[in-house]
């Protein structure tokens, strides 16, 4: 009974060291996971962006503007006396010379003005002959005082009325004559017919709120476009002249893109700048003359001119390098230490899909060419050279 004791209190003994061993196995293992601090994570690399050096180069930019084609002579045609239109001796369309007939007004009452004008003529001529006489008459009666003088004179005032009479009756007549010439109408230069506003049997007048038609030279023909106060500083700023006029003569030539966006075949050359801006657009109006010998331009045409501006030793940036905030324009330069900079530019043209610029960076900066979406201005990364897609022409 008592060695069953004695194995009894043994194996509890055993038991408890087994249980002891293994609390402090545990109670080591979790000061040991208190007391040790993880390992902190490694910083991700920069990221690896394609960047590009500046190099200047030179192109040529376009700017095109709305425009509209007159021809050099462009008059209405209107009547300078009142009257039934009786015939018309051209068609719409058609070509004339200057001078020759295109209407005619009834000249009838025209007609017999002139004859009354010319007899009151007659009568004021024999009016003046019959003055004449009477002065003959008295001047030897005067000098021999057989009539006083106050009849002499009085003589010589109804001569002098007599002839201003006949040059009254004179102007008269030559008014009349004018007013008949005024009834066949014909045209006052070269030129194309626009159309017949009026036709045949119409009464017709002076003050008629419409022309009887157009007349319009078109051998040469003036394009006039119109450039906003903005364009116009630049426009000044980028051709060489003191002068505006001698900014024109340095102007280079333009084209004319039809309402097809076909190029007519002649190019033309800027000769005018209005004397001042339009106070309702804030626009100022130039003209190109176009040669137009086949007359494949006409009066009202609209279009386009293009103007062409060459552009030396300018730095070149692709548009999809860029990025626009607030109407500003900028790009992503690689500085020092691979540090990359927010930095704004200035466009003064496009050319294809590329930026032509003339501020904010220089030759033999790098600039990152794409991935800089959530790029921010300081980061650092891992420059990866692209193609020369920057190198000068």
């Amino acid at each position: 009974m008592e060695n069953r004791s004695l194995s009894h209190l043994s194996n509890n003994v055993k038991y408890f060291n087994i249980a002891m061993a293994i609390l402090l196995g545990l109670i080591m293992l979790f000061i040991y996971s208190c007391s040790s601090s993880p390992a902190a994570a490694p910083a991700p690399p920069p990221p690896s962006l394609p960047v590009e050096s500046i190099a200047s180069s030179t192109d040529t930019t376009y700017q095109e503007y709305p425009a509209s084609v007159e021809g050099t002579v462009n008059v209405e045609v209107r009547p300078q006396v009142s009257g039934t239109l009786d015939r018309v001796f051209v068609d719409e369309g058609a070509f004339v010379k200057a001078g020759e007939p295109l209407f005619k007004i009834n000249d009838q009452p025209y007609r017999a003005a002139l004859n009354n004008a010319i007899a009151s003529l007659h009568a004021a001529e024999s009016a003046a002959a019959n003055a004449q006489l009477e002065v003959d008459k008295l001047t030897p009666l005067v000098q021999n005082k057989v009539v006083s003088d106050y009849q002499l004179k009085t003589a010589k005032a109804a001569l002098d009325v007599a002839k201003a009479n006949i040059e009254q009756a004179k102007a008269n007549v030559s008014t009349a004559q004018i007013n008949v010439g005024y009834t066949l109408i014909k045209a006052p230069v070269n030129g194309y017919i626009g159309r017949l506003l009026k036709k045949q049997g119409s009464l017709v007048g002076p003050t008629d709120p419409e022309s009887l038609t157009q007349l319009s030279d078109v051998h040469d023909v003036h394009v006039y476009f119109s450039l906003s106060e903005k364009d116009f500083v630049n426009f000044k700023e980028q051709y060489p002249g003191q002068t505006l006029k001698d900014k024109l003569k340095q102007l280079p030539s333009v084209s004319l893109l039809l309402a097809d966006n076909s190029v007519y075949a002649k190019q033309g050359k800027v000769d005018m700048i209005d004397g001042q801006f339009d106070k309702t657009t804030g626009a100022i109006t130039l003209r190109a003359n176009f040669e137009n010998p086949q007359g494949l331009l006409r009066s009202g045409n609209t279009g386009k001119i293009r103007l062409s501006l060459q552009h030396k030793d300018v730095l070149k940036v692709p548009q999809s390098a860029t990025i626009e905030v607030q109407d500003k324009v900028f790009v992503f330069a690689v500085a020092d230490s691979n540090k990359v900079k927010k930095t704004a530019i200035t466009v003064v043209g496009k050319t294809g899909n590329d930026y032509l610029i003339k501020d904010g960076l220089k030759v033999g900066d790098q600039i990152v060419l794409s991935g800089f979406d959530h790029l921010q201005d300081g980061a650092v990364i891992h420059p990866q050279k692209a193609a020369n897609k920057l190198a000068a022409n």
